[in-house]
């Protein structure tokens, strides 16, 4: 029998998934079993081995279909949970399965693990390797009291380090994105109090004071669109969203429901539209454990108190109403539910998930970059919930957002000294407002300049209204900008940044626009195989589109421009130059332009737009149809489907479905033809998506 240990931070599951592939190409090898700890682990483990090779891996329901697996021959990798492998070993035991020769690898192997369970395990199968998984492994430094002295910390229950790839590692390699943490106090002292006096504050009976409650909601709706950048458009799989999403941590069921009502409330008077959900199970302890490590909750509602278990159901009808579903909190209706919540938090159609330990542990969502805690973490749970935040998705997203609400400093640099070292919250950490905004020397001494200088030299280098000469100072000017956009991006977090942006919004616009015509400039030089800078440089055009406007701010100054009796002529300045600076309202430049030509003292600016971009996409359409000879019908479901998906397809039978009856051989270019006939359809696409008029949009 040889037991190995393995522990990282990154990359478990695809690591895991590589071992247990490799380990079925082994002839001795019999089957690999992928062992969790959850059921929730269990489904999410089964999907992502599926992204990486569909099949390859097999799934069970419960342990009657697991024994099935273990007999058959063709099901070489299992994933499964660790409760249905040693029920399994308890119902049969004397089952051959134990003579096989295996490999199990349990991921997670910080947690339940260390128990009876895994004893159980280990005695019965003969002839196996064991390897374990973990980000969070579990020293004597932080093993709190475990019941068995000898099998308490990872190294004792799975052997020696294989590996260490700590979170340190992962930021300095790009592969997971460092901490932003925001300490929100929400209980203040009065003055002259004792040392006594303030310690006491600090009690249950302070923290879910219903006015504090009320008080942490208004402050995550109040800056809920500056943390989760929901001014901020990106495409994410043919959808086009705007900013990300959030979950909110909490001490207790009671205090979730508190919360969830106070939220639906606020949200209610504030009239804003913010999607809320949440979802709990029974734990042995809700709260901080001593180790640190949040304690499971099951799929067993059951032992829910009947108010909790009411609760759940009324916040699980009211998902069911806004998302036309039907679950529940029995049986096999609750993980449905957790598979469809953690399904919809994915694709950010859901804005702020309330939970106590669920989705905290495991979860990833490259949407998700805020986490919002009102609740005592430290050690294993800590580093585990703020993951949640930093798995990288695009440029517009470069760190996970952290906003506590109790004052957990302390324990936080605990935790990172000791999953990462004693020098890591310098990597872990993003550094302060002052030092993005004033500049730093890095680790090497390099001085780093901060926003405020990187303006400066902008202003001095290349004032507005100078045109830009030469493709070196081209060049220049756009990492100059795109510097500064990073800044910008990091900055835009901090409450600070507001009113120190220097530029006004009208000089930013100009600097931007100026920006977006040297990329169209580049953009089209490299689409005609002319030699061009963009290979050597980086466009920022994802947080170009972060700070661009939308059609909402140009509607808004067309009103203004209505209401002057079409007479300020600056305001229709503000409107050119705020579109030259966004790369999404180009295209309608004469869209909006032809719509303030038609502006007189009748004008219902609102209702009016609506009608005129409506007469004039059906014109549009009508004429593309008509000069390139399209089928009308097929059209019409082509265009209503990009819409809907955010992008127009260019590959595929359904463009070919569209296309006029054009021969194969002979004089005509079918080639050319497509690619004119797919050119038009996009600048037609262009023209009109994103104006919020489309149905499917």
């Amino acid at each position: 029998m040889d037991i190995f240990g393995i522990q990282q931070v990154l990359g478990k599951t695809l690591t895991s998934f590589k071992t247990a592939q490799l380990a079925t190409n082994l002839e001795f090898i019999d089957k690999v079993l992928f062992v969790v700890d959850r059921k929730d682990l269990d489904y999410q483990t089964m999907k992502e081995y599926d992204r990486f090779e569909k099949g390859a891996a097999n799934g069970n329901r419960n342990t009657n279909v697991l024994q099935k697996q273990l007999e058959d021959e063709t099901s070489r990798i299992i994933v499964t949970t660790i409760q249905k492998l040693s029920e399994f070993v308890k119902r049969n035991k004397t089952h051959p399965a134990f003579q096989k020769h295996l490999v199990l690898i349990f991921d997670e192997c910080h947690r339940s693990q260390f128990g009876d369970m895994h004893k159980l395990i280990v005695q019965n199968f003969k002839n196996y390797h064991l390897f374990g998984f973990t980000g969070t492994p579990i020293f004597s430094a932080n093993a709190g009291r475990k019941t068995n002295p000898d099998f308490c910390t990872t190294e004792q229950a799975f052997g020696e380090k294989l590996h260490t790839y700590t979170i340190v590692d992962a930021i300095n390699d790009d592969n997971v994105l460092p901490f932003r943490i925001d300490y929100v106090n929400t209980v203040k002292a009065k003055e002259n109090m004792t040392d006594k006096e303030v310690q006491a504050i600090n009690t249950e009976e302070a923290l879910e004071a219903p006015e504090r409650i009320r008080n942490v909601v208004e402050y995550i709706l109040e800056h809920f669109d500056q943390k989760t950048k929901r001014n901020s458009f990106y495409d994410l799989k043919g959808q086009r969203l705007n900013g990300f999403n959030s979950i909110f941590a909490v001490n207790s069921i009671p205090m979730a429901k508190r919360y969830y009502l106070e939220f639906k409330k606020q949200l209610e008077e504030k009239n804003k539209n913010l999607t809320i959900a949440t979802i709990y199970s029974f734990a042995v302890n809700e709260d901080d454990t001593e180790d640190g490590i949040l304690d499971d909750e099951s799929f067993e509602t059951d032992l829910l108190d009947t108010n909790s278990r009411e609760f759940l159901d009324f916040a699980i009808g009211e998902y069911n109403k806004k998302f036309k579903t039907n679950f529940s909190s029995e049986g096999n209706g609750f993980q449905d539910y957790y598979k469809d919540l953690s399904d919809r938090v994915k694709k950010r159609e859901v804005d702020i998930l309330i939970v106590v330990n669920m989705f905290l542990t495991g979860f990833d969502a490259t949407t998700l970059n805020t986490l919002w805690v009102d609740k005592n973490l430290k050690q294993h749970g800590l580093i585990q919930a703020f993951s949640r935040t930093n798995r990288i998705l695009n440029s517009v997203k470069t760190y996970g957002n952290i906003i506590c609400f109790r004052d957990l400093q302390q324990e936080t640099n605990d935790a990172i000294a000791l999953f990462g070292d004693k020098n890591a919250s310098g990597i872990v950490l993003l550094k302060s407002y002052e030092d993005y905004y004033y500049g730093y020397e890095d680790d090497n001494g390099k001085k780093q300049l901060g926003y405020e200088e990187r303006i400066a030299l902008l202003i001095q280098k290349y004032p507005l209204g100078v045109q830009i000469i030469g493709e070196n100072n081209e060049k220049d000017f756009i990492v100059s900008i795109g510097n500064i956009l990073r800044l910008r991006n990091i900055l835009s977090s901090f409450d600070k940044f507001e009113g120190n942006e220097i530029l006004s919004e009208r000089d930013f616009q100009d600097y931007t626009g100026m920006y977006v015509d040297l990329y169209q400039k580049y953009k089209r030089q490299a689409n005609g195989e002319k030699e061009s800078i963009k290979d050597d440089i980086v466009f920022e055009m994802e947080l170009v589109k972060q700070v661009e406007v939308n059609i909402d701010y140009i509607l808004m100054l067309v009103q203004k421009y209505h209401q002057s009796n079409c007479t300020d002529k600056e305001i229709l300045g503000t409107i050119d130059k705020a579109i030259k600076s966004s790369l999404a309202l180009r295209s309608k430049k004469e869209l909006i332009n032809g719509f303030i030509d038609k502006i007189n003292a009748n004008t219902n600016v609102m209702d009016d737009w609506t009608k005129y971009v409506k007469e004039q996409e059906e014109s549009d359409l009508v004429n593309l149809i008509k000069e390139e000879n399209l089928d009308e019908e097929e059209t019409r479901k082509f265009i209503n489907n990009s819409f809907r998906d955010g992008q127009v397809k260019t590959n595929g039978t359904d463009i070919e479905k569209i296309l006029p009856p054009m021969r194969r051989f002979g004089n005509e270019n079918r080639t050319e033809r497509k690619q004119n006939i797919i050119d038009k359809i996009l600048k037609f696409f262009e023209k009109y998506f994103g104006l919020g008029i489309n149905k499917d949009e």
